[in-house]
């Protein structure tokens, strides 16, 4: 018999009933029934009840052991008794008698339960890792990363690609955020960095002509800790192709992760037909570039319906040609304690408030102003043309708008507006103004809150879209320039031409991300692989050549021998995974992450070096007085 283990504790079935067996795991749960004990015992694959009854020569050791403990039981199988069957459990038809038991592995106390989901400290969770991931929540999401990785590469493979590994010491490299530098020891004084993304190499494994490269890329950003973002490291799927245009790219990898996504959805609906959004509509529609299709609102302009109004704070606004006045629709939001629970919400975010108009049935809106409703032209011609028998009906079953900015703008706009929106009676629009550029991200959050309030979200589906078209630059109002506001390495949409003749904040790139649910989870481009395009795109962005053949001398130097048009992408496989599970944390499955000081204080990093390291290295620190 093996030293531990004949079977795991998740393969006894009834097949087995009469054997012996021997099963080795920890003490999930122990219970005391009238001096029968029953140990859950629990291993990776599962669980099985043990029965330790006053009789086995066990029972004396059984009664001493704890939760946690890792033993070894022998014993014979035997079938439940009837009625107390287990139906959730694959081994729920028996249970193992115990005639041995050996301790492997006493317990102490525990500083965080392992049985049940109860939530506790980050601190405690990520200080006891290796109790926490003994859950069986974390534990799953833990085994379904791995096996979405597995679906990942094969379908990768399916599509012709090959997987190639890059190096993880390389250069510093502008990708938007700061490098991890690691000192190099056999040159004093020079660092290496950690690469941010694999993105330089894997267009140097194109011009190296092969044709379709992937991997399961660990990239490292010394950025701020976020929930959907973890300190310092993440995966990504990193590919790139050759000879290929952006419908390629397209085309090769949305089948990958549509698959991925219906392979682990359980059931849930999986967008099939992927929209392409441009960037610029995404932002005036939903408020993000990484808008949240579920969430069925759109916002719409409706600058035209305020401008020279009576409601004169936006009557204002609207003077200057910048600014704008969007609406948010809110289907079923028309009641006056929705509208003022939105309004305090928008105060709670900073702003000075949230407009919004209600509409009513005829009768309930004239109620509310207290007196004869007044009517639109639009409605006036509608009611001319009605039999006198249907016009009382009208007027009491047609949406009347309410509220102050209603009062001041009055029924012929806010006919327009309703009309626009395609609102009715019970329904709501809230309006935000301004200059777009400062009031996009607060309409987007807007949006949300709205649709969830009103629970118009379906929560359970995936819905991938593509967003495309996104500027290639941006201006920088730190530094008072131009600077680039994706991917440094695109292609700019017109070429040379737009390079050499168009205002910079004006071209578009051949860029685009994945978005779903309301996360980024890809984003790529079609590269730019001409040398005199790359030192132009770089030059409007305050770089001169000299600097372009430093920083970026191996891909300079190969685009001047043959470089074939190249694109790809990277998707995110923590945020995946993360959106699969159901979780909101990245956190919950990532086998040992950082707390949001980017520390990790299972195993104490960072850490001070020694005296002799930094000899070695050629460093001295110079620590600031806080």
């Amino acid at each position: 018999m093996h030293r531990y283990r004949t079977h795991t504790c998740g393969a006894l079935r009834a097949s087995e009933i009469g054997e012996t067996a021997r099963l080795s795991g920890w003490c999930h749960r122990i219970r005391d029934h009238g001096g029968v004990l029953f140990i859950d015992l629990r291993d990776h694959y599962g669980l099985t009840q043990v029965v330790v009854d006053p009789d086995s020569p066990a029972f004396k050791l059984a009664e001493t052991v704890r939760a946690e403990w890792v033993i070894r039981v022998d014993g014979r199988v035997r079938s439940r008794p009837a009625g107390t069957e287990n139906p959730d459990l694959p081994t729920g038809q028996v249970e193992m008698y115990a005639t041995e038991i050996e301790v492997l592995g006493p317990a102490a106390e525990l500083p965080l339960p392992v049985f049940g989901d109860v939530e506790y400290p980050e601190e405690t969770r990520l200080r006891y890792r290796f109790l926490d991931l003994r859950r069986e929540k974390l534990h799953k999401n833990i085994m379904t990363r791995g096996a979405i990785i597995d679906a990942m590469r094969r379908r990768m493979k399916t599509q012709g690609f090959f997987e190639f590994q890059t190096p993880i010491l390389t250069a510093s490299s502008p990708e938007g955020a700061r490098d991890f530098l690691v000192p190099s020891r056999l040159h004093p004084g020079k660092f290496y960095a950690l690469p941010q993304a694999p993105q330089q190499y894997k267009q140097l494994i194109m011009m190296s002509g092969f044709d379709r490269y992937f991997q399961i890329a660990p990239c490292f950003r010394d950025e701020d800790p976020r929930a959907d973002r973890l300190p310092g490291e993440f995966y990504q799927l990193d590919l790139e192709m050759s000879f290929v245009e952006q419908e390629d790219v397209f085309a090769a990898v949305e089948p990958v992760i549509t698959g991925v996504f219906e392979e682990f959805a359980e059931g849930k609906p999986v967008t099939q037909n992927w929209p392409r959004i441009p960037y610029a509509v995404s932002m005036q529609k939903y408020g993000t570039d990484k808008p949240d299709l579920r969430n069925p609102i759109e916002m719409q302009d409706v600058s035209e319906h305020f401008r020279g109004s009576g409601f004169k704070v936006f009557a204002r606004l609207l003077e200057d040609p910048k600014n704008r006045v969007w609406a948010i629709p809110g289907t079923g939001g028309g009641s006056r304690a929705f509208c003022d629970r939105m309004n305090s919400w928008a105060q709670g975010e900073g702003q000075p408030g949230l407009g919004y108009i209600m509409w009513r049935e005829g009768e309930a809106g004239a109620a509310t102003a207290g007196g004869p409703v007044p009517i639109s032209n639009v409605e006036r011609e509608i009611l001319e043309k009605l039999p006198h028998e249907k016009v009382s009906d009208f007027i009491d079953s047609h949406p009347i708008g309410a509220g102050p900015l209603a009062n001041n703008i009055g029924p012929e706009r806010t006919e327009a507006i309703r009309v626009q929106l395609g609102l009715g009676a019970g329904d709501a629009a809230f309006f935000v103004a301004g200059n777009p550029e400062k009031f996009v991200k607060f309409a987007g959050s807007a949006r949300t809150k709205v649709g969830e309030e009103l629970k118009l979200v379906d929560f359970d589906r995936f819905e991938l879209a593509w967003i495309v078209d996104f500027p290639f630059y941006e201006w920088n109002e730190d530094d008072k320039r131009v600077d680039f506001s994706h991917n440094p390495f695109s292609m700019p949409q017109g070429g040379m031409d737009a390079l050499n003749g168009q205002d910079p904040l004006t071209i578009k790139a051949f860029q685009y991300d994945i978005a779903c649910n309301g996360y980024e989870i890809a984003s790529g481009g079609i590269r730019n692989h001409r040398p005199e395009a790359m030192v132009k795109a770089f030059e409007l962005a305050g770089y001169d050549e000299e600097t372009v053949k430093e920083r970026f001398g191996g891909m300079y130097r190969a685009f001047q021998y043959g470089a074939p048009p190249h694109g790809g992408m990277a998707a995110g496989v923590d945020r995946i995974v993360m959106l699969l599970c159901g979780v909101t944390n990245l956190r919950e499955i990532s086998i040992f992450p950082m707390n949001q000081q980017a520390q990790d204080i299972l195993m104490g990093a960072p850490n001070e070096a020694s005296p002799r390291q930094l000899r070695e290295l050629h460093i001295r620190t110079n620590i600031q007085e806080k």
